[in-house]
């Protein structure tokens, strides 16, 4: 059995970029259910930059794997967020390199000037809190489509 290819699913690997609060909704859409290991968390303060490496599902090509009866898709990218000047959490054990951690939402707090703070609502009750001076956010995948370990799509009780 091999993995997905771009091709067989119709879509172009995803490269978006988030420069206000409607622009981050999209990548919030698209990284809800995005998991990651803590390893994969990267704050870089001299680049005023953070990242993670996140493998999110394909929200995207839902549909389309639904309607062809081909199996549901993750894909690893890319989530960076630069323009910032400071990054916190809550509860998230950073000592445990085997966590792994879910993404719910991504927002933005507005202060002052177009700065303000971007926060990342994980699964579990955690948060990463990032101190911006404005929005510049990006989601680029950097590995071709595979087939999701469940074999589902995320589900929520709404």
């Amino acid at each position: 059995m091999t993995d997905a290819s771009f091709h067989e699913g119709g879509e172009a690997p995803l490269n978006l970029g988030a420069e206000g609060v409607d622009d981050l909704q999209v990548i919030s859409t698209l990284t809800q259910d995005a998991v990651f290991p803590i390893t994969e968390m990267s704050w870089r303060a001299s680049e005023r930059r953070f990242a993670l490496l996140l493998n999110r599902f394909r929200w995207e090509d839902k549909n389309a794997a639904s309607q062809r009866d081909r199996p549901f898709e993750r894909v690893q990218s890319l989530l960076v967020i630069d323009n910032v000047l400071g990054v916190s959490s809550q509860g998230v054990d950073r000592s445990d390199k085997d966590v792994i951690l879910s993404i719910l939402s991504v927002d933005f707090e507005t202060g002052e000037d177009g700065a303000g703070q971007i926060l990342l609502t994980l699964a579990g009750d955690g948060a990463l809190r990032l101190n911006v001076e404005a929005i510049g956010v990006s989601l680029r995948d950097v590995t071709r489509p595979y087939k999701a370990p469940s074999g589902q799509a995320p589900h929520h009780d709404d």
